[in-house]
């Protein structure tokens, strides 16, 4: 097995983690300063729990328009990308349904929390009142100048963390002229020179998941989307992150997680994301892309699509 260089901590929840060719070792404090940076920027510019972020601390600015932070607005952008690409089932306008639900600072600051009630109606059946477009589709963006429709909290976490991972490979190799490969939970990217033996990526959500090993080529990403964590109580019922836009409400699990490789982790995520909301209907759609991917459903079965490789063979 090839050794890498590698650090870890904990961040958002989950792991961000940095590996490097073992060649480029000596390089690892410099390339976890610049996840570190990365990541701090993202969190500062658009956490939903965090008041003092670009994105909540100018709510009232941004309902009546304003000029934002090119970091925002670049992640904003991609966030009505994913939603306009997937038919608005990557939906960012969901956050004040998320806290709502109980998914909010209390549950990041302690793992499970029981949540009150929430409303009776989904953000976009309230939009829908006044607006026969959702709320994604009002949001509007020109260079640096955003505006968000009143009543509306963005969530931008379906696309913002694997951003961050992207922004954050892209970094390293632009700083340090090295190969790199940047983790953030389930949002893998890698940029520069491939290592020797390429990219090693295990895919395994839980301990006692299904698991897989592929190997992609440097510049390419992998992305994992999963209904087993972000998990909490709510009246009795069990919930997770993964909501289903139509109707504000946690997906059915049809699928225990879902994993895509793509060109970037945001294109990954996006898919994996909408292929969760999109439940028995994912299949069809994934395999239509082209995308190597790998669903793994409730009862543990596995579904390997677009070529999806065997270990030790290359994604892309």
């Amino acid at each position: 097995m090839t050794v890498r260089a590698a650090a870890e901590w904990d961040l958002w929840t989950t792991t961000a983690r940095v590996v490097l060719d073992r060649r480029d070792r000596r390089h690892l404090p410099a390339a976890e300063a610049c996840v570190r940076e990365v990541t701090a920027a993202v969190d500062a510019a658009c956490s939903r729990f965090r008041a003092d972020s670009e994105l909540l601390a100018r709510a009232d600015a941004l309902v009546r328009g304003t000029e934002v932070s090119p970091l925002l607005a670049s992640l904003v952008h991609q966030a009505v990308d994913a939603a306009r690409l997937t038919d608005g089932d990557v939906d960012p306008t969901l956050g004040r349904r998320m806290v709502r639900l109980g998914y909010d600072a209390a549950f990041v600051d302690g793992a499970l929390v029981t949540a009150g009630p929430g409303p009776e109606v989904s953000p976009d059946l309230l939009a829908r009142a006044f607006d026969v477009r959702p709320a994604w589709q009002r949001i509007l963006l020109s260079g640096t100048f955003l505006r968000v429709p009143e009543g509306v909290t963005l969530d931008l976490g379906a696309t913002a963390k694997a951003a961050a991972a992207d922004m954050a490979a892209a970094s390293i190799t632009a700083r340090l002229g090295i190969g790199a490969l940047v983790s953030l939970g389930g949002d893998v990217a890698t940029a520069g020179p491939d290592p020797s033996g390429g990219w090693q990526v295990r895919v395994q959500d839980l301990d006692d998941d299904p698991a897989d090993h592929v190997r992609i080529a440097s510049g390419w990403s992998v992305a994992t989307s999963s209904t087993q964590k972000r998990r909490w109580e709510q009246d009795g019922h069990a919930r997770h992150h993964i909501l289903d836009p139509r109707w504000g409400l946690p997906v059915d699990p049809v699928w225990r997680s879902v994993t895509v490789v793509a060109p970037s982790c945001v294109t990954a995520n996006t898919m994996t994301t909408a292929a969760v909301v999109r439940g028995h209907a994912a299949v069809d759609w994934l395999r239509q892309s082209g995308r190597a991917a790998r669903l793994v459903a409730a009862d543990g079965s596995v579904v390997r699509l677009g070529g999806w490789p065997a270990e030790d063979a290359v994604a892309a």
